[in-house]
């Protein structure tokens, strides 16, 4: 399974438990108690809260896919030059030296998203996914306001 088809399934699932939730909360806020009012609300919320997310996930894919096909098309998508151990991982060694490069080359060029875009694939590459994300957010800023 690859992870767009466990992300799909997963999305499904959440939705299916979102209708369940306020299906839920209109039978509690029915009741009409305080409480059963109350926690019926919450069951409105907090699903909410989980499509919210759900739909910050799929924009942020969607724009760094943009991203890609974009670098793609002018040649600068950062090539695989990592050394990998004989199951298929990637080196640690030569991931950190990959990530010094590319994190050179953001502090030589701080206004290109391009840059900033293969820092990122580094960040990931060295298994640091938090930092990963935030500097493609940051990418993501630079390219929408050039």
């Amino acid at each position: 399974m690859t992870s767009r088809t466990g992300f799909f399934i997963l999305a499904a699932v959440l939705f299916l438990v979102a209708l369940v939730c306020m299906g839920e909360g209109v039978q509690l806020i029915a009741t009409g108690k305080p409480f059963g009012i109350g926690i019926g609300i919450c069951a409105f919320i907090i699903p909410g809260i989980g499509i919210w997310f759900l739909r910050q996930t799929i924009r942020f894919g969607r724009t760094t896919e943009a991203m890609a096909r974009e670098l793609e098309a002018q040649g600068g998508l950062p090539v695989d030059e990592l050394r990998r151990t004989a199951g298929g991982r990637i080196d640690r060694d030569s991931a950190d030296e990959v990530f010094a490069r590319r994190r050179a080359e953001a502090e030589a060029e701080p206004a290109d998203w391009r840059v900033w875009f293969r820092l990122a694939v580094a960040y990931a590459d060295a298994g640091d996914t938090p930092r990963a994300r935030k500097t493609m957010h940051h990418a993501i800023k630079l390219r929408s306001n050039p």
